[in-house]
């Protein structure tokens, strides 16, 4: 892991990526003192159809009917 103060990090942005591409950690110091990581990015795939299922619940009143005052202000706001 290479550590490399703001000034080099500036300087030398792109040589600095292409040591993160290949997969080495990078800290970026200040005054000698740890600031950042650079660190790849790791690559999200696209979200599965069900994959929050058993993660979240949905209590029954959230299908009652909304009180009357609260329908009253939703038809006579106005955007």
């Amino acid at each position: 892991m290479a550590t490399v103060n703001v000034h080099e990090a500036k300087t030398h942005l792109s040589r600095l990526l292409a040591q993160v591409e290949e997969g080495e950690e990078v800290i970026i110091a200040r005054n000698g003192k740890p600031v950042a990581r650079l660190v790849p990015c790791t690559r999200r795939g696209r979200p599965q159809f069900g994959s929050w299922k058993g993660r979240i619940t949905i209590s029954d009143s959230f299908f009652d009917p909304l009180p009357d005052e609260v329908l009253d202000d939703w038809e006579t706001s106005r955007l």
